[in-house]
């Protein structure tokens, strides 16, 4: 399913992020995170060994909810699959959403040990206002 042009232009701004995935008892975890696009999927940075990055590599379903900064009650919401976890570029990647997000370099809270990975959501499903 193709990315409309709305949720490619929400997702290259500052859109606020939430990622749903499921824990290993079936219970959800909502995590606020950045948001990225290729074009075709949505990308989401994060560290290997996080808690959504163990609940998505047992279970690839995820939903994202997506609001607009200027229009919060404008919001897409997806669900799909995680259909790859890319570590290639992704300390870079990192970068550029915290110049985006922040204006600044990304602070690297958990310290530059951490493997970062970038997942790549394939949506399924989509439903939003605005």
């Amino acid at each position: 399913m193709p990315l409309p042009d709305d949720l490619v232009a929400l997702l290259k701004r500052r859109a606020v992020c939430y990622l749903a995935t499921t824990m290993p008892d079936g219970s959800p975890q909502v995590t606020l995170t950045w948001a990225d696009t290729d074009g075709e999927h949505i990308l989401i940075n994060t560290v290997r060994g996080h808690q959504k990055t163990r609940n998505v590599e047992r279970d690839p379903r995820v939903a994202v909810a997506l609001s607009d900064p200027d229009d919060p009650t404008r919001f897409r919401q997806v669900r799909g699959r995680v259909v790859a976890l890319r570590t290639d570029g992704a300390e870079e990647h990192i970068e550029a959403l915290a110049q985006r997000y922040t204006g600044g370099p990304y602070r690297w809270w958990g310290g530059r040990d951490q493997e970062r990975v970038i997942l790549a959501i394939e949506p399924r499903r989509m439903s939003g206002t605005g």
